[in-house]
Parts: C-alpha cells; structure tokens; sequence
C-alpha cells in the first residue's frame, strides 16, 4: 500500500543506551511508511528529573542530580560517529536543565515544573535523530511545541484538537515528505508558547495525536514487551501476549492500570479507526498486539489489570434520606477539581468512589483540595492502602457463568468494593494492596491457564 502513514513511538528503555537506540533505528529504517518518530525520554532521566521539580533538595544534591542525568545522555553522545554536530546542541540542553534546576521559584510554580520536566524528550530525540542518520535515514529532530497546541493546566495539559489539526497539516506535513521527522513525546505548549506536559505516560497520547492529526494508518508503540499480556508478566509468569485487542478493551485495560498503554491513547485511535501496534523494540520479530475496532474472537475473559495507589472516600449524610441533589452537588465538586472517579457505589445515606493517587502527582494536589471542599458538605472519610483490580473481557453482563467464576477465583479474599455492570467489558473489585498481588495470580489461574 503507498502512502500509507506510520507515527512510531519508542518509550523510555527503548531509547535508554545507544545500543538500544540502534534497534530503534532500524525497526523505523525498515519501514518506509514510518515517517513520524515520537520519542520519551531514556530511561531514568524521567525519574530525575521529577525528584529535580518535586523535592527540596540542597544545591550539592541538584547539582549530583543533574550530573547523573549528563551521564546518561554523554554516554549515548560517545557512542555517536559524528559527536561534534550534537555536542554543542545536547550542552545547550543541559545548561537550560541545570538553570531551571537550580531556579529558586521552581516548587512553587507549575510552568517551571513542566519546562524542566520537557528536558528529557528533548534530548532524546535530539541524540536519536542522529543515530537514525547513522542508519542512512534522511531526518530531522523537530520541536513538537510548534504543533502540539494544548491549555494551560501545567502537569496534566488537555490537547486542543482542532489546533494541533491545523498546525501539522501545515509545518509537519510538508516535513514528512523530504525525510522522517524526530519529535517529543509528552511535550506541548499552550497558546503563549509556554512548556506543558500531557502527564506521565504521554508520549503514547502524543503519538495518537499526531497519527490523529495526520490521518495516519497505523500507530506503533515500541516498548520493552512483546505486546500486552493477559496481566502484568511481574506479577505472574503464566502471562502471555495478546495477539489481538479491540478498542473498547484496550482502553479498559489502559485505564485500569495496563502500564502498556496510556488510557488517553485510544481515544483519538478510535476517532480515526487508526490501528495500534503494540511490540518490543528488542525483539521486533517476535512480533505483537494488534488493537483494532474489531478482533475475530470476543473472548468473555481477555485480560486481567491492577491499578495501585487508590482512595477510597466515602461521603455521608443523614440528609440524603430522600434527598434530591446530594450526588449532584458531591460530583459537581470532583467534576470542579478535574479529579477523574473510577468506581462509585451507593447505599440511602452514603456515597462511595475510588480515586487515584500516585505520590507527587496532579491527582493527589487536587484529591486534598476536593476532599477539603466535601466536608463542607458532608462528613467524609478517606481510606488509604488499597488497589483496583479489574477482569476485561466481552459480554460480560450477558454471558453465564462469567461472574460466579470470577467470585469463586477471589472467595477466600476481602473485597472492599465491586463494580460490574456499567458496561459489557469489565468487572472492578477494590482490594487491599497487601492481597493484590495474591488475587491477580488467583485470576489468571482460573481464567486464563
């Protein structure tokens, strides 16, 4: 087929060591319809640099930490036959890093954060546009900031579609056609120019962005699995990759914790029918998941998923007797601090949802926020140490027998909560964290080996 338009993204450990880059760039060399690479940052940068925007550190320990990171990208730069055209570029990076780093402002101010945070990708797809030339790659590292228009919710940014539409058709499209286009994940800029970041996990979203945006066929995510498994494969080594996933599983399963896929990414997939492939840039040949509007098998159990860091609230009052508009005004709440609520259960006179909760994230800034702005409403609760464990499959409100297996695989355990029924694709238990690991091997086990 010609013209048909392939956006590659190659996630942090697939872009970790110059070794690992050059797998990379001849997965993308290999496939003349690639012509968009989207990169993270390589591994453990990421993690650097949010201790850099998030802690309180003394200015020995910036200065180590921002060293450590220097290390990482030198390592790839020594690797390079042509280091002198890079160096300079790759130095400059690093000096912007260090300022923001050492900026007195940085724990206060969000659009700081993000600026530093955007340091990774860019040197990422700086050093790996130049190991794609070393493979005779026409190519050129782009600033996705030029198309990737979203708000300014700094840390967790909403894209604007039209706008990013708009901007690649006119800068990235003309671009594609003279050679392959190097750009940043997780990295977009709001109306002013400013850094934003798209939260973790988003260079997944970006890839769908810009494959959305340009009316690509396909959208390849090259991680360091061999597609998505039945569950996490550290958790059980009975876990084996899927060959096939429709959309609507998928985004359950990126949802409810598959660390495989970013839950934003089948959205625009799904706007545009676009096909996703998911597989390891170690071992391309071994192949993949295909996710796809429709798979030629509906199996009632496709897959099991666990999420960790969960609260759950639990909002009461007497008043809700009878009341009318309690619910309104508790999800008028959540909805006002942009909090996402994944399973809710009622009872006459108490609410109760889970939310998520990751250390020094967006969500638990505003999970405090919200939950200070419910007790003005109501009495509140708040239990901590638990994780969602999720069964994704077909049918499953329709199908015999699909619950009563799920209950007997998790009998001997604690439940704190359970959802089903909301939709045909998935059944929700809230368990404690202590019991997670324990239940998803009971799972796999009963439905899968």
């Amino acid at each position: 087929m010609t013209n048909a338009l392939t956006i590659a993204k190659f996630g942090g450990t697939s872009v970790a060591n110059y070794a690992a880059m050059q797998n990379c760039a001849r997965i993308v060399a290999g496939n003349t319809n690639t012509r968009i690479v989207v990169v993270s940052a390589s591994a453990g940068v990421t993690n650097y640099l949010v201790t850099l925007a998030h802690t309180a550190l003394t200015q020995e320990q910036i200065t180590q930490t921002c060293q450590a990171i220097a290390e990482i990208e030198y390592a790839i730069l020594a690797c390079l036959h042509d280091k002198q055209h890079v160096a300079d570029k790759l130095d400059d990076l690093l000096d912007e890093m260090r300022g923001l780093a050492l900026h007195e402002e940085l724990l206060h101010r969000n659009d700081l954060k993000d600026q530093l945070l955007s340091m990774g990708e860019r040197m990422s797809s700086l050093l790996f546009s130049a190991v794609l030339a070393e493979e005779q790659v026409v190519t050129m590292n782009f600033d996705v900031r030029k198309v990737l228009r979203t708000d300014s919710e700094f840390g967790e940014a909403t894209p604007d579609l039209a706008a990013i539409a708009s901007l690649s058709d006119s800068l990235l499209r003309p671009e594609i056609a003279q050679s392959v286009v190097v750009t940043q994940g997780f990295v977009g800029a709001d109306a002013e120019g400013k850094t934003t970041t798209l939260g973790r996990g988003g260079s997944d979203f970006t890839a769908a962005l810009l494959a959305e945006a340009l009316d690509a066929d396909t959208c390849e995510i090259w991680t360091d699995v061999i597609g998505v498994y039945t569950t996490d494969p550290r958790i059980t080594p009975a876990a084996r990759p899927l060959p096939e996933l429709s959309f609507e599983e998928a985004a359950e399963m990126a949802t409810f914790g598959a660390k495989v896929l970013h839950p934003a990414t089948m959205e625009p997939a799904l706007r545009k029918d676009i096909k996703v492939f998911v597989g390891s840039s170690k071992e391309p040949e071994k192949g993949g998941t295909w996710i796809m509007r429709d798979c030629e098998e509906e199996p009632p159990y496709r897959a099991i998923t666990r999420r960790k860091e969960q609260v759950m609230v639990t909002v009461k009052t007497p008043k809700m007797m009878y009341a009318q508009g309690f619910l309104q005004q508790v999800f008028a709440i959540i909805a006002k601090h942009k909090l996402s609520v994944d399973l809710v259960t009622t009872s006459e006179i108490s609410v109760s949802f889970t939310l998520d909760n990751p250390a020094n994230s967006v969500a638990q800034r505003l999970n405090k926020e919200t939950i200070a702005e419910l007790e003005t409403l109501c009495e509140v609760s708040v239990e901590h140490g638990y994780d969602l464990v999720t069964v994704v499959g077909n049918h499953m409100q329709t199908a015999k027998g699909v619950s009563s297996k799920i209950f007997a695989a998790v009998s001997d355990y604690n439940l704190r909560m359970i959802c089903f029924g909301a939709n045909p694709h998935n059944m929700s238990f809230l368990v404690n964290e202590t019991d997670s690991d324990d239940i998803v091997t009971g799972l796999h086990k009963t439905l899968f080996e």
